[in-house]
């Protein structure tokens, strides 16, 4: 069965997917597979994206069907928002996790508020951004993903997301030390000093004999390209544990229009398809 959008990967291992580009309509389609043989089977659509160019920043709306980017209806997921360089990010959440916290006393209005979607609300759920590059192309990126509504012990033994947390107890509103106050992308704060998850891209290697930076993909990337990146969770404190090296989020190319994108929790399909996103994006000051 497909996850949810909002739904936690995997803790044993990466969900393997794959997204599709089309030049033409600048539209970003997610799959469920090992390949793209997964096309041809209906049921492995995830999730879309379409992108937008503004005056001053880029919009990616994500959308539940493949064809609908309203963002008026219950289709709409939400959306990514870049700068005017491409450098910093917010995934915009299509409903906001403090619904929870506005819930009627009686326990039919708490349920009615569970159930209501709120396309519109927007709700910053994460924050990213990626620094200058000052080796141009020959360097790799490095990109730093602030989890708004994940907290960093969820990556330790026994540790529950919020999401999980609230399937757990749904009438328990989100933790408000994980949730962001401010959609400003230059307001970000360091979530890190507020117990949140922070993601950071692992450092490749240099290989001598082909000349050029390397990551290991065990073989699920198969072009080189600036666009490739593992994420891995930054540890708080103190020197990185083995849940610090456990591979969190990993997309590659390997096709002309066709890259990889593997996952696993704490992070949700919707989450990850966003990061992936941004790295589509043209950034001036990092390339």
């Amino acid at each position: 069965m497909p996850p949810k959008p909002c739904q936690p990967g995997p803790k044993d291992s990466l969900l393997q997917c794959f997204i599709k580009r089309n030049r033409s309509t600048q539209t970003y389609y997610l799959y469920l597979g090992l390949t793209n043989s997964a096309l041809s089977d209906g049921g492995k659509f995830l999730l879309a994206a379409r992108k937008c160019r503004r005056p001053t920043c880029t919009d990616y709306i994500i959308s539940l069907l493949a064809e609908d980017f309203s963002k008026g209806t219950n289709t709409y997921a939400g959306r990514l928002r870049s700068n005017f360089l491409g450098t910093k990010f917010t995934v915009f959440d299509g409903q906001s996790p403090q619904a929870g916290a506005k819930m009627g006393k009686s326990r039919s209005s708490r349920l009615a508020n569970l159930r209501q979607v709120s396309p519109s609300s927007n709700y910053p759920m994460a924050h990213i951004s990626y620094e200058l590059n000052m080796l141009g192309s020959r360097g790799p990126r490095r990109m730093q993903c602030n989890m708004n509504t994940i907290p960093a012990t969820s990556i330790a033994p026994g540790g529950l997301d919020p999401t999980t947390q609230a399937e757990l107890n749904p009438y328990q509103s989100t933790p408000t030390s994980f949730l962001s106050k401010s959609a400003s992308m230059e307001n970000s704060v360091s979530d890190q000093k507020n117990g949140g998850l922070v993601l950071i891209n692992k450092a490749p290697r240099w290989h001598e004999q082909l000349q050029c930076w390397c990551l290991n993909f065990h073989g699920r990337v198969t072009i080189a390209s600036v666009k490739n990146f593992q994420l891995v969770a930054s540890p708080e404190n103190g020197p990185a544990g083995p849940e610090h090296e456990k591979i969190i989020l990993q997309f590659g190319k390997v096709g002309k229009d066709l890259f990889t994108m593997d996952y696993r929790y704490p992070i949700s399909v919707f989450q990850a398809f966003a990061i992936c996103l941004s790295s589509f994006e043209t950034r001036i000051a990092c390339e």
